[in-house]
Protein backbone atom coordinates (compact mmCIF):
# COMPACT_ATOMS: atom_id res chain seq x y z
CA UNK A 1 0.00 0.00 0.00
CA UNK A 2 2.82 2.62 1.12
CA UNK A 3 4.26 2.50 -2.46
CA UNK A 4 1.07 2.39 -4.06
CA UNK A 5 0.55 5.76 -2.27
CA UNK A 6 4.05 7.19 -2.79
CA UNK A 7 3.67 6.80 -6.95
CA UNK A 8 -0.51 8.00 -6.84
CA UNK A 9 0.92 11.27 -4.83
CA UNK A 10 3.95 11.65 -7.11
CA UNK A 11 1.73 11.52 -10.16
CA UNK A 12 -0.85 13.77 -7.83
CA UNK A 13 1.26 17.06 -9.48
CA UNK A 14 0.53 18.28 -13.09
CA UNK A 15 4.82 19.31 -13.11
CA UNK A 16 5.57 16.18 -12.17
CA UNK A 17 3.30 14.40 -15.04
CA UNK A 18 4.78 16.51 -17.21
CA UNK A 19 8.11 16.07 -16.57
CA UNK A 20 7.13 11.80 -17.04
CA UNK A 21 5.73 12.35 -20.11
CA UNK A 22 9.25 14.47 -21.53
CA UNK A 23 11.10 11.74 -20.25
CA UNK A 24 9.49 9.12 -22.32
CA UNK A 25 11.01 8.70 -25.23
CA UNK A 26 14.68 10.04 -23.82
CA UNK A 27 16.88 11.16 -20.76
CA UNK A 28 16.86 15.47 -19.93
CA UNK A 29 19.60 17.02 -18.16
CA UNK A 30 17.99 18.83 -15.11
CA UNK A 31 18.67 22.58 -17.03
CA UNK A 32 16.44 20.82 -20.24
CA UNK A 33 13.53 20.11 -17.64
CA UNK A 34 13.82 23.29 -16.02
CA UNK A 35 13.71 25.35 -19.07
CA UNK A 36 10.81 23.13 -19.93
CA UNK A 37 8.37 23.33 -17.05
CA UNK A 38 9.85 27.62 -16.28
CA UNK A 39 10.16 26.73 -12.78
CA UNK A 40 13.24 27.60 -10.29
CA UNK A 41 15.73 24.97 -10.20
CA UNK A 42 14.95 24.74 -6.75
CA UNK A 43 11.30 23.49 -6.91
CA UNK A 44 12.37 21.50 -10.21
CA UNK A 45 14.83 19.63 -7.70
CA UNK A 46 12.25 18.83 -5.60
CA UNK A 47 9.88 17.46 -7.97
CA UNK A 48 12.41 15.18 -9.35
CA UNK A 49 13.25 14.13 -5.44
CA UNK A 50 9.55 13.12 -5.34
CA UNK A 51 9.62 11.24 -8.84
CA UNK A 52 12.83 9.52 -8.26
CA UNK A 53 11.68 8.25 -4.39
CA UNK A 54 8.44 6.97 -6.52
CA UNK A 55 10.65 4.99 -8.35
CA UNK A 56 9.59 6.50 -11.42
CA UNK A 57 12.79 8.21 -12.47
CA UNK A 58 16.17 7.59 -12.62
CA UNK A 59 19.03 9.84 -12.41
CA UNK A 60 22.98 9.69 -13.14
CA UNK A 61 25.33 12.88 -12.47
CA UNK A 62 28.07 13.76 -15.21
CA UNK A 63 30.08 15.87 -13.94
CA UNK A 64 28.16 19.39 -12.80
CA UNK A 65 25.42 17.83 -14.55
CA UNK A 66 22.63 15.49 -13.64
CA UNK A 67 20.34 13.68 -16.36
CA UNK A 68 17.31 11.87 -15.70
CA UNK A 69 15.06 9.30 -17.66
CA UNK A 70 12.33 6.61 -17.48
CA UNK A 71 13.29 3.96 -14.56
CA UNK A 72 14.79 1.34 -16.24
CA UNK A 73 13.73 -2.33 -16.46
CA UNK A 74 14.82 -3.17 -13.29
CA UNK A 75 12.10 -0.53 -11.35
CA UNK A 76 8.76 -1.93 -10.35
CA UNK A 77 6.79 -3.66 -13.14
CA UNK A 78 3.68 -1.08 -11.66
CA UNK A 79 5.88 1.56 -11.71
CA UNK A 80 5.91 1.47 -14.97
CA UNK A 81 2.59 0.47 -15.69
CA UNK A 82 1.33 4.01 -14.81
CA UNK A 83 3.90 5.25 -16.42
CA UNK A 84 2.53 3.68 -19.62
CA UNK A 85 -0.83 4.29 -18.68
CA UNK A 86 -0.09 7.63 -18.04
CA UNK A 87 1.58 8.33 -21.55
CA UNK A 88 -1.87 6.40 -22.79
CA UNK A 89 -4.25 9.31 -21.26
CA UNK A 90 -2.62 12.16 -21.96
CA UNK A 91 -1.01 11.47 -25.83
CA UNK A 92 -3.62 14.10 -27.16
CA UNK A 93 -3.71 16.74 -24.65
CA UNK A 94 -2.79 19.75 -25.65
CA UNK A 95 -0.85 20.62 -22.87
CA UNK A 96 1.51 18.09 -23.75
CA UNK A 97 1.51 18.93 -27.41
CA UNK A 98 2.78 22.14 -26.76
CA UNK A 99 5.47 20.51 -24.23
CA UNK A 100 6.66 17.98 -26.50
CA UNK A 101 7.13 20.94 -29.20
CA UNK A 102 9.08 23.51 -26.61
CA UNK A 103 11.34 20.17 -26.03
CA UNK A 104 12.00 20.38 -29.54
CA UNK A 105 13.38 23.95 -29.83
CA UNK A 106 15.06 22.78 -26.15
CA UNK A 107 16.89 19.58 -27.89
CA UNK A 108 18.84 21.84 -29.88
CA UNK A 109 21.21 22.75 -27.49
CA UNK A 110 23.43 20.84 -25.87
CA UNK A 111 23.08 20.71 -22.19
CA UNK A 112 26.79 21.16 -21.15
CA UNK A 113 26.32 24.58 -23.30
CA UNK A 114 23.60 26.18 -22.58
CA UNK A 115 23.42 25.02 -18.59
CA UNK A 116 25.41 26.99 -16.18
CA UNK A 117 23.62 25.40 -13.17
Amino acid sequence: MHEFMTVIKALADENRVRVVLALRERELCVCQIIDLLGLAPSTVSKHMSILKQARLVDSRKDGRWVYYSLAAKDAPVEAREVVAWVCKCLANDHKVQVDTARLIEIMKFVPTEKCTR
